[in-house]
């Protein structure tokens, strides 16, 4: 059985293929309308597909007319086959004079709605056009723009921003691409919040304790911090893990700490928490390492705080890699919003191709940065956040044309 299936943008087209191929005889086994994409059928853009064999005999779903001697007119016309859809078998024995009308006048009433709905969808598209050719950027915006994508800002943002600009903007402003750059980066500047340092005070303990996901350098960042505070700053440093969990992790905090000469205290339950803190208690600051916790991990999470609770943590800072996606970060921080923190720690910046994930994070969670972390030397690489210099990272004003 030879079946052969075709393909046009109309009905009529594949028949006219069908009988050029099989011959006038062919039969018609089946017919669909394919569907396109959003586009092409918006454009009107049809395409159909026919099986058809020159071997199959099909009888006709309608009654057909006799004719002398007995038989019936078995023609297979065009307009038969647009009509074919819109029939039903017709009642033995009655003649399709009449119905063949109502089926084309059914037919043409539909094809006049479909092309109405068309010529709405057209204006609609035009309509838009020219609206949207009376918002379009001047060039200094698009630069603008095209310059905020290139930093790795959100489409989202970038027109967010450009279009405050925009709106701010005199006539004569939107020629100065420079006063356009310096006010796009005061925006910036002031949606990133920072809280600066550890702030410590003579004959006042504190603890501070780091916390955050597998992977995002908490460790190397507390031995910046302790080397900092103690080998430029003088202040007397104690540090506590509770990092029991990470094959090496106790090991690597301890060669830190006895480079740089620092107390060390291992804490794996409360008890041995409140012990800890207690013969650390003479000293200016505490650092506390924590184990790395799967932001979905909701049990370890809880015992994260019960430990930090323990302590009696006066500041906790979650420290998130910028390497990570905008999404991660937001899921990770409000996740660990539930342990008390009070601040953000951005690390790895060296390793990121932009910072424009800083934005929408910092809206996200609502927690000012405190330090960032440019590199893996202890106890360099690591400085407190500065809304400025961040900014002009962001926008790789400080980089060379």
């Amino acid at each position: 059985m030879d079946v052969r299936t075709y393909r046009a943008p109309s009905l009529q087209d594949a028949l006219r293929l069908i009988r050029s191929d099989l011959g006038p005889e062919a039969a018609v086994l089946h017919t669909r309308e394919l569907r396109g994409g959003l586009w092409r059928r918006l454009m009107g853009k049809r395409e159909v597909e026919v099986t058809a064999s020159a071997s199959v005999n099909v009888p006709s779903r309608f009654e057909e007319p006799e004719v002398e001697g007995g038989g019936f007119a078995t023609e297979w016309t065009e307009e038969t086959s647009r009509l074919a859809p819109y029939k039903q078998a017709a009642p033995a024995r009655r003649l399709p004079g009449a119905d063949e009308h109502d089926y084309r006048a059914k037919f043409r009433d539909d094809l006049k709605c479909q092309l109405n709905n068309l010529q709405s969808v057209v204006e609609d598209l035009c309509r838009q056009k020219q609206q949207a050719r009376g918002y379009e950027m001047p060039e200094s915006l698009f630069l603008l723009f095209a310059d905020l994508i290139d930093a790795e800002l959100s489409e989202e943002l970038a027109r967010e921003l450009v279009e405050r600009v925009r709106q701010g903007a005199a006539a004569g402003d939107l020629d100065d691409e420079v006063l356009l750059r310096a006010r796009v980066a005061r925006m910036i500047e002031q949606e990133i919040d920072v809280t600066g340092p550890i702030r410590i005070r003579p004959g006042e303990r504190r603890l501070v304790a780091l916390v955050g996901p597998t992977g995002v350098g908490k460790t190397t960042t507390i031995a910046k911090l302790a080397g900092n505070f103690h080998l430029r700053d003088r202040h007397r440093i104690g540090l506590i893990t509770v990092d029991t969990y990470r094959i090496a992790a106790v090991e690597q905090l301890r060669t830190y700490a006895d480079i740089i000469d620092l107390p060390m205290e291992v804490v794996s339950t409360p008890r041995e928490m409140r012990q800890a803190v207690e013969r650390l208690s003479d000293l200016d600051l505490i650092l506390m390492d924590t184990a790395g916790r799967s932001p979905r991990d909701e049990v370890k999470i809880q015992e994260l705080k019960s430990m930090l609770v323990e302590a009696g943590a006066d500041e906790v800072y979650l420290v998130l890699s910028s390497v990570n996606s905008v999404e991660n970060m937001k899921k990770t921080a409000k996740q660990f919003a539930d342990v008390g923190v009070t601040s953000l720690v951005l690390t790895k910046l060296d390793e990121a191709t932009g910072l424009g994930n800083l934005i929408p994070l910092l809206r996200s969670c609502q927690l000012p940065l405190s330090y960032v972390t440019n590199g893996q030397n202890v106890p360099d690489d690591i400085e407190p956040a500065e809304r400025r210099r961040l900014t002009r990272a962001m926008l790789s004003l400080e980089r060379q044309p």
